[in-house]
């Protein structure tokens, strides 16, 4: 189906707004095959290794590049971003960094101030699409997935199920465009939301972090319990023959928190119990720091910035874990980069 023969749905009802991070093209991490990702803004938790803090608030948001300023070598400095800002928001700290006032960055300028920036060291975080602009970006990269295993799209966060009916509206277009789809999902939603998006998935990717109550409160600012359940009846919709075409499960392994065989296991206890559950791949995802910078950039201080990675050895002892609990072997496998000693 060409891109350019998607109709423009009649009203803005039809063709909802959404709050998009950013799009990744050429992805290997996000489903099978070579897929386009699109990243919501917006999540219902707030885990403390969150590898993507840009995409948890469900606002627009600024983040100052200091790689990118080039108020040091400006002969007068530069400071166009401070002058941009009508609410007095930014200012040059003595070491040259930009502060930004959160508090007082409302946007309602529509962040001027990186319109302003000549490097582009003010970068914005979030923009509003149409969902049927979204859609067809993601499907200028068709002829990629057309050549690849089962490739196609995805949609990711923050939590795409979030924005509900924007994201329906996304997977409905790939969907008659006959493009496979993807939904990454940490779970905690409502579950009418959830099945509104289940006709147009062919592929849930799961996150599931940890099954103790107190220690996930603690992990991610939420509990467990509407997680299982989802996923619980994610299975039973299954069962029904109607729902996903497939679940991928992905686990954090974060050190001193998930790291535990204990934990691994009972995760693995529960996806064998659920046994209508179309599992295909459950994946032990190694912690790394990569996303420090990120931190920086939002001023946020992050409490697993000095942390190691994880060593080979005890991904594999984990991943033996993850199959004791789950009662058979061929579907686990762990990715991720680790330290070497």
């Amino acid at each position: 189906m060409d891109v350019s023969s998607l109709e423009e749905p009649p009203d803005e009802a039809a063709d909802p707004l959404g709050l998009v991070l950013q799009v990744q093209r050429m992805s290997t991490e996000d489903g099978p095959g070579l897929r386009s990702t699109a990243f919501l803004k917006g999540c219902p938790l707030s885990c403390a290794w969150c590898h993507n803090p840009e995409s948890v608030s469900r606002s627009v948001e600024i983040q100052w590049i200091g790689s990118r300023c080039i108020a040091g070598t400006a002969p007068d400095g530069c400071g166009a971003c401070v002058a941009a800002c009508p609410e007095g928001a930014l200012a040059r700290a003595s070491s040259g960094a930009l502060v930004i006032d959160r508090a007082a960055c409302r946007g309602l300028c529509g962040y001027a101030c990186s319109e302003a920036c000549p490097g582009g060291a003010v970068e914005r975080l979030g923009v509003e699409m149409r969902a049927s602009a979204l859609a067809r970006e993601l499907l200028k990269d068709r002829s990629y997935f057309d050549r690849s295993d089962r490739g196609g799209i995805t949609l990711s966060g923050g939590e795409a199920s979030a924005q509900e009916a924007f994201a329906r509206e996304v997977l409905k277009i790939a969907k008659k465009a006959g493009v496979h789809t993807a939904l990454d999902t940490c779970g905690f939603a409502a579950w009418e939301s959830l099945a509104e998006l289940y006709p147009y998935v062919d592929l849930v990717l799961w996150d599931l972090k940890e099954l103790d109550p107190e220690r996930h409160l603690g992990f991610t600012g939420a509990p467990v319990d509407p997680i299982i359940e989802n996923l619980r009846r994610t299975a039973t919709l299954m069962a029904a023959g109607s729902g996903p075409g497939a679940v991928w499960i992905r686990s954090p392994i974060v050190p001193g928190a998930t790291d535990r065989e204990e934990g691994v296991e009972a995760i693995g206890r529960l996806l064998a119990s659920l046994d209508t559950l179309r599992l295909e791949r459950w994946e032990l995802c190694a912690f790394n720091n990569l996303c420090a910078d990120k931190y920086r950039r939002l001023g946020i201080e992050w409490r697993y910035a000095g942390t190691s990675l994880m060593r080979s050895e005890d991904m594999d002892r984990l991943a033996a874990a993850a199959e004791r609990g789950l009662g058979r072997s061929g579907i686990v496998s762990w990715t991720g980069s680790t330290r070497i000693e």
